[in-house]
């Protein structure tokens, strides 16, 4: 009879659990950078709503400046969220080797 419920061996054992763990890691650092894009979106749609208020409000231009740098915080955000992702993907393949 053939024996098909052995325990792994150790060394296959701690490479699983390294992987899971480094996996685990890599999800929340892109769950963490997920939120924080998110939370830059809702703050310069804010900032930009509410300068185009008063932009239209008063007709003063300098609103326009508060939209433009609510407008680079979002292209920032997005640009830190793909190398974050770059960087995750690159350390779940190398773990994977």
């Amino acid at each position: 009879m053939k024996d098909t419920v052995r325990p792994p061996e150790p060394d296959q054992s701690a490479f699983n659990s390294a992987f899971q763990s480094v996996a685990q890691s890599t999800a929340l650092a892109l769950s963490d950078a997920t939120d924080n894009l998110r939370n830059l979106n809702t703050l310069s749609t804010t900032a930009i709503g509410s300068a185009l208020s008063q932009m239209l409000e008063t007709g003063d231009l300098k609103y326009a400046d508060v939209i433009e740098q609510a407008q680079k915080v979002v292209t920032n955000g997005a640009d830190n969220f793909g190398v974050v992702g770059e960087k995750i993907a690159t350390v779940l393949y190398d773990s994977s080797k």
